[in-house]
């Protein structure tokens, strides 16, 4: 059976919609349909009810589901193990999102490779939805995300708590940081403590939904924004950022989602580096706030979002 005909009914069948599968596939949704009868033509059952609301799966889809994720998981094992490079004894692929990358992913790569030779890796990136479905098809068997999304044959644990911290690539402070300030939308949890703890930088006219990437747009600009700590700390140890003094902190929790089946000795490597270089992190992070606690007034750093002090 032609695999992309399964991938694309997995595709309208977690967005609802041929038009969202077809953004997703990077198709036309004409050959999303076409693809989906094809299916449907095999199988002898319609799988999807369309509507202009979108495509809601059929007794027999919901059926079907099953044994498609089934059928993608056994391609996508056989696909890895075949395509294991000479020399390289065992496979894995890493989902994470952008943020998680630098100073992060990287370097978690660098460590398994260090301990594990022989090993395999592949890196892909996407949002946590794309992650997690990655995850469920076997495309995937460890994601690193804000918002782990667990399903049957999924397990999440905490890495760290990443604290955003407020930074400018120049020296000023809370109450002039305004007309400078660019907002980055790091989730619900944070825009509804931003809202509530510092209402006078809720219109700044400026939006980035891009994570740790906004640290390149403010480095380079008159700007400031909030940015995960262990991203910057190398902008602030060589000056091209300051901690704005007096400015709450926000932790915001990274997970690592792993595949239950996931080969023991490559899940063992990866659990003790991925380990190890939480602790580093957790040492670089503590760092940026106790320089963030020298330079402000109060004895405490506030936490975005909390009435009291931490």
């Amino acid at each position: 059976m032609d695999i992309a005909l399964i991938r694309t009914f997995l595709e309208v069948a977690a967005t609802g919609s041929f038009v969202n599968a077809s953004d997703r596939l990077y198709v036309t949704q004409s050959a999303v349909s076409l693809r989906i009868q094809r299916l449907e033509d095999s199988l002898g059952k319609p799988l999807f009810v369309r509507s202009k609301s979108g495509a809601e799966l059929t007794p027999a889809g919901r059926e079907f589901e099953r044994y498609a994720l089934s059928l993608i998981k056994i391609w996508e094992e056989a696909r890895q193990q075949v395509g294991v490079p000479e020399g390289y004894t065992r496979s894995v692929t890493i989902g994470a999102q952008y943020s998680l990358w630098p100073r992060l992913g990287f370097r978690w790569i660098d460590a398994m490779k260090a301990q594990m030779p022989t090993l395999n890796i592949r890196a892909e990136l996407g949002m946590p939805d794309r992650v997690t479905r990655f995850l469920i098809e076997g495309v995937v068997q460890i994601g690193l995300m804000y918002s782990p999304q667990l399903r049957p044959g999924l397990s999440a644990q905490k890495v760290l708590e990443e604290e955003l911290v407020l930074a400018a690539s120049h020296e000023t402070t809370l109450d002039a940081i305004a007309p400078d300030y660019v907002f980055v939308d790091w989730g619900p949890e944070f825009v509804h403590a931003h809202a509530l703890e510092l209402p006078h930088l809720t219109n700044p006219g400026l939006t980035l939904s891009l994570g740790a990437m906004a640290a390149e747009y403010i480095v380079k600009r008159r700007g400031a924004a909030y940015l995960p700590a262990r991203y910057i700390k190398q902008y602030l140890d060589e000056g091209r950022l300051h901690l704005v003094p007096d400015a709450p902190v926000f932790p915001y929790p990274v997970w690592s989602v792993w595949r239950d089946d996931l080969d023991p000795d490559v899940r063992q490597t990866a659990q003790t580096t991925l380990a190890a270089l939480s602790d580093r992190i957790g040492a670089d992070q503590s760092a940026v706030i106790a320089d963030l606690a020298e330079i402000s007034e109060t004895e405490t750093i506030e936490v975005l979002g909390q009435t009291d002090a931490s």
